[in-house]
């Protein structure tokens, strides 16, 4: 393991939970580890769910990323030249089909904007209330729109988000059936970031991860996927995980899936900077 951190050429890492702490903040530690592998030639890369307006919630552009990977690989961002190079949007065809089938089933949903303006959404209430999908509304309501069944949208779409109470037989029957309507989505589960209880279901492109918007950069950079480091701790970093060479899950990382990666510290104790740290000296 050691020989091969020698070649490490691109180190991507999760914010929320993994490079973030719990506050949206940066440590100290972290913040010096990024620069210390800019000093090294070594691309720094941030591979989120949030889209880029969010990911500016939390990023100034004085911190030293090269890349961002933003909502889950649907977008990729050169954070040094602050410009947008590459996005994969879900088709109007495929748009079409999932409107129906969740407007016919009455589920909570939420509807993204094309990359890069996915920050901005329609939102349709389901039969049953979901208290995550009216937190989640709150928090987002001024880029929301009432989707009107009458009328709707006719355009390609960044995602969809789809929020049900944690339910594992719940979330298996709908991703089933969900990319049984066409072949060009994939579904992600995700931990709620803002409240434990309840699962996340994002539907995009199925070309559309994590590991994929790393590749787009490597690709771009002649990078080969050993000579990268990944770290993330939730079940939609498995994408990126799966694509570094060597691949950490943090410590507040769920337990049932800690044991499928090797461990770093928590993200509340400097997560990023323990991961890389052999790299570094």
């Amino acid at each position: 393991m050691k020989n091969g951190l020698k070649n490490i050429r691109l180190v991507a890492t999760d914010l929320d939970g993994t490079f973030l702490k719990n506050d949206k903040t940066i440590s100290p530690k972290n913040l010096e580890s990024l620069h210390r592998l800019g000093e090294r030639n070594i691309i720094r890369v941030a591979a989120t769910g949030r889209s880029m307006h969010k990911v500016r919630e939390v990023l100034n552009p004085q911190i030293p990323f090269d890349f961002v990977v933003f909502s889950s690989g649907a977008g990729v961002f050169d954070w040094q030249k602050q410009q947008h190079i590459f996005s994969r949007n879900l088709s109007q065809h495929s748009v079409k089909k999932l409107l129906h089938y969740f407007i016919s089933e009455r589920l909570n949903f939420h509807a993204f904007f094309p990359t890069p303006e996915n920050h901005k959404h329609w939102f349709y209430r389901g039969d049953k209330k979901c208290e995550e999908f009216e937190r989640y509304f709150t928090y987002n309501q001024a880029y929301s729109f009432e989707l009107n069944v009458n009328s709707l949208p006719e355009t390609e779409m960044c995602q969809f988000l789809v929020i049900i109470p944690e339910n594992e037989e719940r979330f298996k029957t709908l991703k089933n059936k969900i990319e049984s309507i066409c072949p060009e989505i994939r579904v992600i589960r995700a931990s709620s970031p803002i409240t434990k209880g309840f699962i996340w279901i994002e539907i995009f492109h199925h070309t559309v991860s994590k590991g994929n918007g790393i590749k787009h950069i490597c690709e771009l950079k002649g990078i080969q996927s050993e000579q990268t480091i990944g770290i993330g701790n939730d079940y939609n970093d498995f994408d990126l995980l799966d694509f570094t060479g060597f691949s950490f899950l943090t410590e507040n990382a769920p337990a049932e899936i800690k044991h499928l990666y090797p461990n770093t510290t928590s993200n509340e104790n400097d997560a990023f900077a323990s991961a890389i740290q052999p790299i570094l000296g």
